[in-house]
């Protein structure tokens, strides 16, 4: 599509962090070209969060671009992001994420007047292995997430000066950042609500180094980041077998095998939770990837 001659900054500001898994980007970035949107109403910031580690050589379309962070965490990189944007919403999501062709148009028509966020679809493989059975009844359950406050970044849009406002992310959070953010801002007064017709898809993992990495990561984020009350109750909850879930995953209407695969695969993540919380308080660096 050829952009007007004298095209002014786009609405839309999509900002990516990427840490290694350039992989991934292409996928992405075939999604966003799908978009009903046209491209000159958005643009693409791929932030590089393994600088000053180049990345591999990308065939980027016009709108889309590679931005250096120099500081580890996707949130800082997210921050990154957000200051080089032009657009009047910034529209948050991941690598791995496979937003659908009315992606854009669904979440930020209208006035940017509040926080936004989008359903994250899981989608497993055929016949999927016992992790990505995990992955699919785990899921990002979003609209439970947004009714709490909060809403994951895979698919999250906010207004660039509410952003600018709050001063962004924590940068210094690995994990969690989503939810502190949507917090802080709720409690400014800027609602979040969940919009159902602006999804993205996301691949579920399909093997247990992922599945374990994610968890020690969410461990960091939970006991190294927050006031310290918040910290102490995770650090405590951590000690707690992981009952909840598992009732969730036996409740579900999926069939019984994946049930029970689920929630043994639950209880054996908990025994890295309580591994990465013994690490953790006896010092150890925060699970970053």
């Amino acid at each position: 599509m050829t952009p007007p001659a004298e095209a002014g900054p786009p609405d839309i500001s999509v900002i990516v962090p990427v840490h290694r898994h350039w992989d991934l980007v292409p996928a992405l970035l075939e999604a966003l070209a799908a978009q009903t949107l046209e491209t000159t109403r958005f643009e693409i910031l791929i932030v590089n969060n393994d600088a000053p580690a180049p990345p591999p050589p990308l065939a980027l379309p016009p709108n889309a671009r590679i931005l250096p962070c120099m500081g580890p965490g996707s949130y800082a990189a997210r921050n990154a992001g957000a200051g080089e944007a032009r657009g009047r919403w910034l529209v948050f999501t991941d690598a791995d994420c496979r937003p659908v062709s009315g992606w854009l148009t669904a979440l930020t028509g209208g006035a940017p007047d509040g926080l936004r966020a989008g359903p994250v679809e899981m989608e497993a493989p055929a016949d999927p292995n016992a992790f990505a059975i995990y992955d699919l009844l785990r899921g990002i359950p979003q609209a439970v997430y947004v009714s709490h406050g909060y809403a994951t970044t895979a698919n999250l849009a906010v207004p660039a000066d509410i952003f600018r406002g709050l001063g962004g992310f924590d940068a210094a959070r690995r994990s969690g950042g989503d939810a502190e953010f949507c917090r802080r801002a709720g409690a400014r007064g800027h609602g979040l609500v969940l919009i159902p017709e602006a999804p993205v898809r996301h691949p579920c993992r399909t093997d247990w180094e992922a599945l374990a990495t994610k968890a020690r990561r969410i461990k960091g984020g939970q006991i190294r980041a927050g006031s310290r009350r918040r910290r102490v109750l995770w650090t405590c909850r951590s000690l707690v077998p992981p009952m909840r879930d598992t009732v969730r995953f036996l409740a579900s209407p999926r069939p019984l095998r994946y049930r029970v695969i689920a929630s043994a695969i639950r209880f054996r993540l908990w025994g890295v939770e309580l591994a990465e919380t013994v690490r953790l308080l006896a010092g150890g660096t925060a699970e970053r990837r």
